[in-house]
């Protein structure tokens, strides 16, 4: 086996993962969606995955809700991981505070506060587990978009 064919191998068959920390401060959702979009991009590349564009925006969305409640409702810091699991990437968001979020019942009149709703309804899964500090929050985003499902009007025909 020749170098290139080992470092392929190697690059194929180790987790691929990325963390950050942030502040708190005016500008990091920018980052961590930044952080989300290089990620997945990176997947593309050294993996060779399929990563829908559906994907790529949903990952970034997923970032930004998580990282604007830490920035919002958690004193200090908090960390962004993003890592390929299988055909999903999990976006885990740690923050300093210990109260778990809990989505609000459907009220067209409420302005705001719809992320963790948002979150819910794009992701595979969603979890929250309260640490000695504060919470990790941790939501899977499918790679690839799920096959059309064929209408009824579409089956039995022959082109």
């Amino acid at each position: 086996m020749d170098g290139a064919a080992r470092i392929g191998d190697r690059l194929r068959s180790e987790p691929v993962r990325i963390s950050a920390e942030y502040e708190g401060i005016p500008g990091d959702i920018a980052r961590g969606r930044e952080l989300a979009r290089l990620f997945l991009a990176r997947v593309r590349t050294a993996r060779g995955a399929r990563v829908s564009d559906r994907a790529v925006e949903v990952v970034q969305l997923v970032v930004s809700e998580l990282l604007t409640n830490a920035c919002k409702y958690a004193p200090g810091p908090s960390t962004v991981d993003l890592e390929l699991a299988d055909d999903r990437v999990e976006v885990t968001v740690w923050d300093s505070e210990p109260v778990l979020p809990v989505p609000h019942p459907a009220d067209p009149d409420r302005v705001g506060r719809h992320g963790l709703e948002i979150v819910m309804a794009v992701c595979q899964s969603f979890e929250v587990y309260r640490e000695p500090s504060g919470k990790r929050m941790r939501a899977a985003v499918r790679l690839a978009d799920a096959p059309a499902p064929r209408s009824a009007t579409t089956l039995g025909r022959s082109a």
